[in-house]
């Protein structure tokens, strides 16, 4: 079965070749770049891939790339996230028993502290079920169809969807093989305000708090 990889992308224009030359190192598989502005794919430099417009906000974009793609086996990839050697056919694997899946959590920093935040995440992916799109969820076409793809909401959208796999009782498997996302957010923006924000974002949206109030404070 054909495999896409569906990036929604927004000024990503510093990284985003050096992310499809990875991939292709490791795969010939279908690449979707969904970009709102145009800004990104103006400085794509590899004509196999495939550049969609989308309106901005990351479900949307997603869901925007996912119509336009031609594979059966959808992969969501953050522009910030580098995925494993052999990701192609792991996929293809656990998808031919599975219906949505999710690798592991790495975060590109040698700190220990980030060591503790990926164990965290692996206890709570063991114990929710709810992997985030950091972690380069993917899924069948036919899972993404009966769940209606991702939400249009401004914030959130992965737990949305991993919720809404869950109610339709869609078998999750989460992936022991890691994919390294970049430390930006924790670099730029300071790692305990960055913890105590996003937990603070997760906890008041498991209470009910709107993502369109909550991306106030979500930068």
């Amino acid at each position: 079965m054909k495999v896409s990889v569906i990036i929604p992308v927004y000024n990503e224009q510093a990284r985003i070749n050096d992310l499809i030359r990875d991939i292709r190192s490791k795969s010939d598989c279908e690449i979707v770049i969904c970009d709102p502005n145009g800004e990104t794919v103006k400085s794509i430099n590899d004509n196999s891939v495939m550049c969609v417009s989308s309106s901005k906000g990351r479900g949307i974009q997603m869901n925007t790339g996912a119509g336009k793609a031609t594979g059966d086996l959808l992969v969501f990839l953050h522009a910030d996230t580098i995925l494993p050697d052999g990701f192609e056919t792991e996929v293809r694997d656990v998808l031919s028993g599975y219906d949505v899946g999710a690798f592991h959590l790495e975060i590109d920093n040698r700190k220990f502290i980030f060591r503790i935040i990926e164990k965290g995440v692996s206890i709570r992916n063991r114990i929710t079920r709810i992997p985030y799109g950091d972690q380069a969820l993917f899924c069948t076409r036919e899972a993404f169809e009966a769940v209606g793809g991702f939400q249009n909401i401004s914030l959130m959208e992965d737990v949305r969807f991993m919720q809404d796999m869950k109610r339709k009782k869609k078998r999750i498997y989460l992936s022991g093989t890691p994919v390294r996302t970049s430390a930006r957010r924790w670099e730029q923006e300071g790692f305990l305000f960055t913890c105590m924000r996003n937990w603070s974002i997760i906890t008041l949206y498991y209470l009910g708090v709107s993502p369109n109030f909550l991306k106030r404070f979500y930068k």
